[in-house]
């Protein structure tokens, strides 16, 4: 029934009309109190716009590299950096200030803040330096390093582990061995020197 049109009890009436089925029971019942009906639409999904994606759109045109240091963290509570920026603008606007001005204000704005952590950053790194101390780990580090930094022991995990190791090996030998088939015995000798 999923091919036919219409909704159960329009498929049912047209089985039972072209005897393709019994009537069941409960069409009667069912023809005298049909089933609400639910307006449906026409197939295309409308995307959900909010008031500061513009803005998001022409801060991530200034700032392409936000897009991969500032990475959406769905676990935590603070907002993505041009997600404040396009806020910011919509405040300022709401205030009496132009478009164009507004978003000035919010770049100069973001460009201070983000100075100011990469300075703050610094003097601690500088102060554990003066203490002997090991740096501590950047509190504002983006997201490819974050994810490097994840990806590091699996990296140097390839060159000891010895499961990995042997696998290696194999692959090797598999490697020789299609060598030597595809170009007789003289390529096992040349890859051997």
């Amino acid at each position: 029934m999923s091919y036919m049109r219409g909704d159960l009890l329009t498929k049912t009436k047209k089985l039972v009309k072209g005897l393709a089925k019994a009537e069941p029971l409960w069409l009667k019942a069912m023809e005298q109190a049909p089933p609400a009906t639910f307006p449906r639409s026409d197939g295309k999904i409308k995307p959900i716009i909010l008031p500061e994606d513009v803005y998001i759109k022409k801060f991530y045109q200034k700032h392409p590299d936000s897009k991969h240091d500032d990475a959406i963290k769905f676990n935590s509570f603070n907002p993505v950096p041009a997600r404040v920026f396009a806020w910011r603008v919509l405040e300022l606007k709401e205030q009496g200030v132009s478009e164009n001005e507004a978003m000035a204000v919010a770049d100069m704005e973001f460009r201070a803040e983000k100075k100011a952590k990469k300075q703050a950053y610094a003097r601690l790194k500088q102060i554990a330096r003066l203490q002997g101390k090991k740096p501590p780990p950047n509190p504002y580090p983006s997201a490819i390093k974050e994810i490097q930094a994840e990806e590091r022991k699996y990296v140097r995990d390839r060159f000891f582990n010895p499961k990995i190791l042997d696998i290696v090996k194999k692959m090797k030998e598999e490697r020789e061995v299609a060598m030597q088939d595809r170009f007789g015995g003289e390529a096992g000798r040349t890859m051997q020197r």
